[in-house]
Order: C-alpha cells, then sequence, then structure tokens
C-alpha cells in the first residue's frame, strides 16, 4: 500500500509540474525539475486529488502559531496568508545574493559613518548635501555621536525583484525599522508541519543560525557579560505586532513599550514589579523620530524621554542605530552605483533599478520627458502635491489632470522626486483553488551581525506574492500572499536550534522580569474577564433559567428590580420601563449586546481584548484566541448567553490549569480575586440582609454559583444565616468572599517587596486589615456597615497594588525604596 501512494504521489506531482502553464523566466520553469518535484510530491502526499488541502491545512497551522498582521486604520487583525508553495532557491544562486546583501549592508555602514561623522563624502561632492539635509530621517542631533558598539546597523533588510531575465535586483532597503524576519520564521514553522519531509528531501537551511547570531551580536554590543535586552514596540496597534510578539518570545527578549522604560542617571531601566531593572539593548521597532521627545518630536508620547543622552553615553544599544533611516530614500539608488565603485573599487553585486532623482537639473528634465514609462514617487518619503495618494504612480497612468499638477509640482520643488524604471517581475507558483498558477514575487531578505561584528545572511527571507498576473511589483495588502524561501543544495544541512544543547542550558525556575505595564495588564485582564461574568450571571439570574421570551418566569418583582437596580448602576443599560417580562427582555439585551455607551458585557470583553493584546507574547495561542472570539451570534439570546458563559469558564479553565504560576499569573489571579470579592460584597449586601426574601436568597446563591452546594450541605429549605455563611463566608467555598481575601493575601505575600527590611509595604497591610475584617465574622451579625466597609477596603487594596507595581508614566523615579538592578 506504502508503494502504492507513493507510487500515486509521483504521478500526481509529475502531471502537476508538466501541467504547469507559466512563461520560461518563471522560477520552477528556469530550474532544474527534481527539486520542485519534490515540493510537489510532498504537495500531493497531503492534498492528494485537491490541492486546496494543503492550502488549509498551512494557513490551520500559521493560525496555531499565533501568525497575523493589521492593515493600518483597521480594529482587527487578520490571518497571515502563506501559501503550501515555498519559493526555491539553489545553493550557488543565493551565493551570490549573500555577497550582494553583505557587500549593500557594508556599503551603508561605511557611509553612515561618515554622514554622521565627517562628512566627507558631501564635501567631495559624491554626495548631494540637499539629499542628506532633505530626508526627515537624517537626524542633525546625532552628528559626532558614536554608536555604542561603534556600529550604526545591527540589522537590515533588502527587498528583491527576480527580473524576466533570471537577474536579481534590489528594489528598496529597509533601514530604520526592518519588519519581515518574524514571519519568515513564521512561514517557514508553517510550511515545515505541511511539508514535513521536504527540509530532508532537499537540504533545506535553516533559520536558526541566523537568530542565534544576531542576539549574540546585539548582547556582544553590550557593556556587560549578561545583558538585559528588550524590543521595542509602538504597541498592539502597530500593523506587524504580532510578528514583533513572536520575535520577542523566539529569541527570549523582554517586549517593552515606550512607557515600561525609564532614562535615569545616564542608564535605561525598564519598570518591573520589582523596581527599576537595568536594560543594555533595544532591538527598536519605533519610528526613531519618537524615540526621545526631549532629542526629536516633542510631541511623541510613545519615547523615552533622556534615552538618546543614555545613547549618547554608550550605555544602551540601539538596533539601529537612530538616523539610519537617511539612506532608505529612493533618491539615494541614482547615487549607490557610483558610492560603491569609488568607495570599495567594485561595482554592486545587486544593481539597483535605474533611478533618476530629480533634484538634478539633467535629470528631472530626462523624468519629465520619459514620464509614461516611468514610476514616480517621493524621494524622501513623505507625502508630496503632485502624487496622487501616499505610494508610487505610473506615469502612463495619471490622468491629463494628474499630469498637470505633477509635472508643476516638479518645477516648483523637483528635489521632492524620483524617477525609477517600472519593474516587471518574474513569477512563481501559487496554489489557486485546485490549480498551481504563476504569480510575480518579491523577496526580502534579512542580514544581522553576529558576535564577532561580522554579517550573517538569513538563508531565505520571506516572498510576497501579487494577487494578480501583472507583473509588477507586489506589497503586502488585500488579497496578496507570502511564501517560505528555502535555499537547497547537495550538501546536508546540521540540525541546527535556537536552544542551547542540554548539557549546556543552565536550568532556571525564575521566568524572567516582568515589566509593570504586563502586571497591570494582566491584573485587569483578570478583574473584566471576572467583571464581565459577573454581569453576564446577573443577566440571566433577572430574568430566571432561561433568557427566551417565552421561558419560567424569573425572581419576584422585588428582586427583579434590585437586580435591575444592580445592572443600571453599572452603567451596562438605561432603566427599563417596567418589569414586564417584554421590558426585561428588551433590558437584559442591551446590557448584553450594546457597543455604545454602555458597559455591557459585550463592551467588557472588548476591553479585555484590547488588554490581552498588548500582552501576547506571554499568553498562549489558544487564550488569545478564545479571547478574540467574536462575540456569539447564535438566534436565541438563552444560546448567545450559554456560549458567552462556556467561553468565560474555558479561558478560566486555561487561566488556572495552563498559566505557568508566575508573577503574571499571580497579578491575573489578583485581579480576579479582588473583582469577584468586590461582585459577591455587594451582592451579599443587596440580597442577604436582615429581610431578604427566599426569591433575594436564592438570587445570591445564583450571583455566587453555590446553589448546590448549599442543597447538598443543608436539606431544610433556603435561609439567610446558612446562606450568608456558604457566600460571604466560608474559607472553603471557591465563589466565597473569604476565599477572595486569602487567596489575596497569599498572592501578595509571594510577589516581591522594594525593601529589605522585613516590613510589610502598604498593600500588605490593606490586605492584612482586610482579612483581619473578613476572617472573624459571624454570619448572623454580619450587617450592611460592615460589607460596605468591606467594598471601601478593596477599593484601597486595589489602589495600593496599582501605586506599588504599576509604575508608568510621570511615576516618580527616585520614590523611596525603589530597587536599581
Amino acid at each position: 500500500m506504502a508503494t502504492h501512494f507513493a507510487h500515486d504521489t509521483g504521478t500526481h506531482a509529475r502531471r502537476r509540474y508538466d501541467d504547469y502553464a507559466a512563461a520560461p523566466s518563471d522560477t520552477m520553469r528556469s530550474a532544474a525539475a527534481a527539486p520542485w518535484i519534490a515540493v510537489l510530491e510532498e504537495l500531493s502526499a497531503v492534498a492528494g486529488d485537491d490541492l486546496g488541502h494543503a492550502r488549509e491545512r498551512v494557513q490551520r497551522h500559521a493560525a496555531d502559531i499565533g501568525t497575523g498582521f493589521r492593515i493600518i486604520g483597521e480594529e482587527s487583525e487578520r490571518p497571515w496568508p502563506v501559501s503550501p508553495v515555498p519559493l526555491l532557491i539553489d545553493a550557488a544562486e543565493w551565493a551570490t545574493i549573500e555577497r550582494g546583501v553583505i557587500q549593500r549592508a557594508d556599503l551603508f555602514e561605511t557611509i553612515l559613518k561618515d554622514l554622521y561623522g565627517p562628512a566627507r563624502f558631501v564635501e567631495r561632492g559624491l554626495i548631494p548635501a540637499t539629499l542628506v539635509t532633505g530626508s526627515p530621517f537624517y537626524l542633525r542631533p546625532l552628528v559626532g555621536l558614536t554608536p555604542p558598539g561603534g556600529h550604526h546597523l545591527h540589522f537590515v533588510a533588502i527587498d528583491l525583484g527576480r527580473s524576466p531575465s533570471g537577474e536579481w535586483r534590489v528594489l528598496g532597503d529597509q533601514l530604520r525599522a526592518p519588519t519581515g524576519a518574524g514571519y519568515a520564521l513564521e512561514n517557514r514553522l508553517a510550511v515545515s508541519r505541511t511539508l514535513g519531509g521536504l527540509q530532508g528531501r532537499l537540504n533545506v537551511r535553516r533559520h536558526a543560525p541566523f537568530f542565534a547570531a544576531f542576539r549574540e551580536g546585539l548582547a556582544a554590543a553590550c557593556r556587560r557579560s549578561d545583558p538585559r535586552i528588550g524590543l521595542l514596540t509602538p504597541g498592539r496597534y502597530n500593523p506587524s505586532y504580532p510578528e514583533q510578539a513572536h520575535l520577542a518570545r523566539y529569541l527570549g527578549l523582554l517586549l517593552v513599550e515606550g512607557d515600561d522604560l525609564a532614562a535615569l542617571e545616564d542608564r535605561l531601566y525598564v519598570r518591573t514589579i520589582g523596581g527599576l531593572k537595568r536594560v543594555d539593548a533595544l532591538w527598536r521597532r519605533l519610528d526613531p523620530r519618537l524615540l526621545d521627545p526631549l532629542a526629536f518630536d516633542s510631541h511623541s508620547r510613545i519615547g523615552v524621554p533622556g534615552l538618546i543622552d543614555v545613547w549618547a553615553q554608550g550605555n544602551v544599544v540601539l538596533a539601529n542605530a537612530p538616523g539610519a533611516g537617511v539612506l532608505e530614500s529612493a533618491a539615494f539608488g541614482a547615487f549607490l552605483p557610483q558610492l560603491a565603485t569609488r568607495l570599495t573599487g567594485a561595482d554592486l553585486i545587486l544593481p539597483n533599478i535605474a533611478t533618476w532623482w530629480c533634484g538634478q537639473p539633467r535629470e528631472a528634465a530626462h523624468v519629465a520627458a520619459e514620464l509614461d514609462s516611468m514610476l514616480l514617487s517621493s524621494a524622501f518619503g513623505a507625502r508630496t502635491l503632485g502624487l496622487p495618494g501616499d505610494g508610487a504612480v505610473s506615469g502612463a497612468e495619471l490622468t491629463r489632470e494628474q499630469r498637470a499638477a505633477l509635472l508643476d509640482d516638479m518645477t516648483r520643488r523637483p528635489q521632492d522626486y524620483v524617477g525609477q524604471e517600472v519593474v516587471r517581475l518574474s513569477t512563481m507558483p501559487v496554489v489557486i483553488g485546485d490549480a498551481i498558477e504563476p504569480r510575480p514575487f518579491t523577496l526580502r531578505v534579512f542580514a544581522a551581525r553576529d558576535g564577532l561584528g561580522r554579517w550573517q545572511v538569513l538563508p531565505g527571507g520571506f516572498a510576497r506574492i501579487g494577487e494578480h498576473p501583472d507583473p509588477r511589483a507586489a506589497v503586502m495588502g488585500e488579497g496578496t500572499w507570502s511564501a517560505d524561501v528555502c535555499v537547497h543544495g547537495a550538501e546536508p544541512v546540521a540540525q541546527v536550534s535556537l536552544l542551547p544543547a542540554p548539557d549546556s542550558l543552565h536550568i532556571r525556575r525564575n521566568p524572567g522580569t516582568l515589566p509593570s505595564r504586563v502586571a497591570d495588564n494582566f491584573f485587569w485582564l483578570g478583574r473584566y474577564l471576572e467583571r464581565g461574568e459577573a454581569l453576564l450571571g446577573m443577566i440571566r439570574t433577572m430574568l430566571g433559567s432561561s433568557i427566551d421570551a417565552d421561558a419560567s418566569a424569573g425572581p419576584d418583582d422585588a428582586t427583579a428590580g434590585r437586580l435591575v437596580a444592580e445592572i443600571v448602576e453599572a452603567g451596562a443599560a438605561p432603566a427599563p420601563a417596567s418589569l414586564r417580562r417584554p421590558d426585561l427582555i428588551a433590558f437584559a439585551r442591551i446590557a448584553m449586546e450594546a457597543r455604545d455607551g454602555y458597559q455591557s458585557v459585550a463592551a467588557i470583553n472588548t476591553h479585555a481584548q484590547r488588554i490581552a493584546g498588548g500582552s501576547r507574547d506571554r499568553l498562549s495561542v489558544d487564550m488569545v484566541r478564545l479571547l478574540d472570539a467574536p462575540f456569539p451570534t447564535h438566534r436565541g439570546m438563552l444560546d448567545r448567553a450559554g456560549s458567552l458563559q462556556r467561553r468565560y469558564a474555558a479561558i478560566a479553565g486555561l487561566s488556572a490549569e495552563h498559566m505557568g504560576r508566575t508573577a503574571a499569573w499571580r497579578f491575573h489571579d489578583l485581579g480576579r480575586r479582588v473583582e469577584r470579592a468586590r461582585a459577591i460584597t455587594r451582592a451579599a449586601r443587596v440580597f442577604g440582609m436582615v429581610g431578604a426574601s427566599s426569591d433575594d436568597l436564592s438570587t445570591l446563591l445564583d450571583l455566587a454559583d453555590s446553589q448546590i452546594s448549599y442543597r447538598q450541605r443543608y436539606l431544610t429549605g433556603i435561609a439567610r444565616v446558612p446562606v450568608i455563611d456558604l457566600t460571604v463566608l466560608d474559607p472553603g467555598n471557591p465563589r466565597a468572599l473569604a476565599f477572595q481575601v486569602e487567596r489575596i493575601r497569599e498572592h501578595l505575600d509571594a510577589l516581591p517587596v522594594l525593601g529589605d527590611d522585613g516590613m510589610a509595604e502598604p498593600q500588605q497591610i490593606e490586605a492584612t486589615e482586610l482579612y483581619a475584617l473578613v476572617a472573624p465574622a459571624q454570619a448572623a451579625l454580619l450587617d450592611p456597615e460592615t460589607l460596605s466597609e468591606v467594598e471601601r477596603r478593596l477599593f484601597r487594596l486595589s489602589e495600593a497594588i496599582a501605586r506599588r507595581y504599576f509604575l508608568q508614566g510621570a511615576e516618580p523615579l527616585r520614590a523611596s525604596g525603589l530597587t536599581l538592578a
């Protein structure tokens, strides 16, 4: 049977190879057949007769990894579009690309050292002064400063296009904050899980050594032997935030935002629950102009005041150094060939696409004369008056009015424009439906410095595939795909992993530094999840066992009125017109689903999603998937409420049984306990005091999820004192107030303290006093005043936790006892 299956797989692969209709310039058609047939055999083994199965499978693996991206202006992430067919490049062809990328990276480093140093290239006329000073990414305050470690560049990306003749040419350079390496890694993981035998069959070179070398290179540039390295992100709304979170996890870097960091006495620190901890290097994904409001853009609210002073003193490495983006401009491409010849004595191994900067009279005249055969774009990336839209525009596609406006503005400000040849790309195979069709692609290649300061090139990078057969350059956006890039050869590849050898790995049980912002997020994630579940419980109890209009009746009017008042007090919905069932159902619908202006269950869930989005590098894929799941759309309210209840239970189960008992988990559980304690205290004060009816007491049991426990314990019917004891004072009931208070005290005793004098801190004192109020209480004597005092103390406790652990924004950096490490 196995032989027959292998024969069928080979037959399918050969048929698909023969049926592939592409031009001779296509990567499959222009290369040796054997490697591509191996790819098609692996695809056939997965998909059989239907290649759509392979596409669905690789997408499922990408989703399991947690890969996603966001289009600017959109709230929700999109799934990462990865093709099951990788781009194959043989080792000999790759060697040329590798040499060309290293040559280019060295050339950029040489130019940057001069531009921010003696500026001899400008003085000698090799680079026009306007080309430098006209760029918004030329940062004049950095002139004369030497970056820590001596290098401006640590990580670069080069965008390449393969022409129909097979020549690789440079489309663009990414030097400020290159994106995509994480997607290349995720593509490799997803495709490897789909086509499991391909790496061994083709001797595909691995990614892990490159990332290990990059991490070693950053560490080597630092001044401490065991440096703390962070990945500086703009935050969860950045289009590539999922990639950044994945890279931070994979490389073992601390994912931080600007508010997590503080510059103090020429050192950079991260605000953690244990005080300020020193940071030695940042792989930044933040626009350099926003890095430090004191040095650059004073309006920046996501930077770190004083960061550039720390960098200038050599106490923090920034990868890449601010100001590197001056070489990204399209206009520089017009001068790189000459610079390469003058500075290195050799031509560019990877030539640029032909570029004309209109800041020179002869070049401007040429662009104007050949407008119909060129792409026009901004010289420095900023929007210009003469171009419609933000990107490059084909001169042939301009209307008469647009053409006139462009030529008019080029006359006034020619230095703002460049003309470039229209790039025609070769194609690669992509699964479309149940067939393989050719599509144009571009390739992004990455290079990074290793521990010795030498450039290492990621073997492969990632390909971006155009949606349509149009052979012009593709960009990632709606309807486009990406692909893994496999460099293959005859030589076997060692089984290399980013992880150290098991015998050399130092065992540790400390999960690492927890930034204050992340602790804050986990605390409030727990609170919002509990708050949403408690509100849903009140809605369900108000309407009885069912939320359908024809279901059994809920509690009597007095109890229902109190539930309504609590829901209104929570800001979930406006008061209903009456307590009649139709009005209550309409009221319940608003409290569950309203989006505008009310703290409904849906709104609370949205808050939880946003909070979790800022710490996704510390959450499991399953947890993220549950939190990001859309609001239920079942027809009946009962079904929607049941779905929500099951989702809350699943999230609680994941946090209880699958999260390691780290400080992050403690803050998450602490938030749950504080919120649950607040909810049950309020419920007991409203529904459990002297004079409470049987419906009131039953409601209290429902809200405390203790109906079954009560019935098992008491067979003689419902009574106030036993209900209060079970729901408020029983330390063995996980829904009772006493249980929450004990867990709160345990968590605060386990979390770090700032001082070493052994004295209790304010949050611990608050927890102890709360415990002293609750633990000795007697159910028969518990009164509304005591419960109100418990509520006040819970509020004070939450404030004390925030003041102690959530050090952000303008929090004084020299607070008493603040630890510097």
